[in-house]
């Protein structure tokens, strides 16, 4: 009897075994453990202050307000790096998430102040409509063109990043435009937390990760970008439609900047032509150091956001440890150097053994 039960126990033994290594090889694992490094390295180095109200020292850096300010920083251009992230895993670039971003405040603004008077519901799923139809309209342009025009993505996004800047500047006359105090309302919703913390940015990154990570993993769409990416020849030859593919995949970039665009602005107030200028960097330093490749079919919705908060970990311990500010932009281009080198390391070894073992299996034949 223990026979047979630990015969019909062995496949379940093999396939958590089997999980347990998956789990401790891929790059969100890995990215886990150097956020969680740095951490408790900022834990240990930030040192501590006393607290006015309750008398009791607390650290500098793991403290809750903090903690979510931090993460809170991360959210923007997370939400738009999740997007990205599969742009890029089509082999695609879209440099002009930050200008999307821009506009669609902007626009949202704009739309809002010229309504008028409404109610606060109504006022906030205007806002909430303008921002991610402008930034799902921007989207669906880039895709469009990249199929239409055969033109490479980085030349095509790079011309729009300029292009829906300036209407940005243009419609906006570089002013500054304040949005209604009920946008502010529902970003700055404590939602039961106290001490000044506004976590509805933190929840909607964490929300749309998982959703990013559900659409990349669990649906046809999402592994139709994945093989886009992989193999472009055995796609066409197995029949994908390759142009809804693309035009799909920038929309959805666009739509993830217009989210963030509505929870920056809504959170900060206001909307300007110069919001997110430079967020191209974060953002794709995110997707990369989150494990995407940039020649295709490699990356995730949760790496992308493990490598935005790696990102806005390194610009605080900077911060925290009262380093120079310049430096910032020399270490987030050092991480992106090396996480590029490291995923053409990887992708080396990996096409090494999959070579020795079709050997091997060749032998043995």
């Amino acid at each position: 009897m223990s026979d047979v039960a630990t015969v019909s126990n062995a496949p379940r033994v093999s396939r958590v075994g089997s999980a347990a290594r998956r789990l401790l090889a891929s790059q969100e694992t890995g990215l886990v453990v150097v956020v969680a490094l740095l951490t408790v390295a900022l834990v240990a180095l930030a040192g501590s202050h006393l607290d006015r109200r309750t008398g009791l020292e607390i650290n500098n850096f793991w403290n809750a307000n903090t903690i979510v300010q931090t993460l809170t920083d991360a959210s923007f251009f997370a939400i738009m790096a999740i997007g990205a992230t599969m742009v890029i895993i089509s082999g695609g670039i879209d440099l002009s998430v930050g200008s999307i971003y821009a506009l669609s405040g902007v626009t949202m603004a704009l739309v809002l102040r010229d309504a008028g008077t409404m109610g606060d519901a109504a006022t906030a799923l205007t806002g909430i409509v303008v921002c991610v139809g402008v930034g799902l309209l921007c989207g669906v342009l880039n895709g469009v063109l990249v199929v239409g025009l055969r033109v490479h993505p980085f030349i095509v996004t790079l011309g729009t990043m300029w292009v829906l800047r300036g209407i940005a500047f243009v419609v906006s006359r570089a002013e500054s435009i304040l949005v209604p105090g009920a946008l502010t309302e529902v970003t700055k919703a404590s939602l039961g937390f106290r001490g000044g913390l506004y976590p509805v940015p933190m929840l909607t990154m964490i929300a749309l990760t998982i959703l990013g990570a559900i659409y990349l993993t669990r649906t046809v769409m999402g592994r139709h970008i994945f093989a886009f990416g992989g193999n472009l020849e055995a796609s066409r030859f197995a029949g994908l439609a390759l142009g809804r593919i693309q035009i799909g995949v920038y929309a959805l970039s666009g739509l993830t900047a217009g989210i963030a665009a509505f929870l920056g602005a809504s959170f900060y107030g206001s909307a300007s032509s110069g919001d997110a200028q430079g967020y191209e960097l974060y953002v794709i330093a995110s997707a990369v150091v989150g494990g995407a490749s940039l020649i295709g079919g490699k990356g995730s919705a949760v790496g992308a956001m493990l490598g935005a908060l790696l990102i806005v970990l390194i610009r605080q311990s900077i911060r925290t440890l009262h380093f120079d500010q310049n430096y910032e932009w020399i270490v987030i281009g050092c991480a992106i150097i090396i996480a590029v080198v490291i995923d053409q390391w990887s992708s080396r070894v990996t096409a090494q053994r999959l070579t020795r073992a079709a050997e091997a299996t060749r032998a043995a034949a």
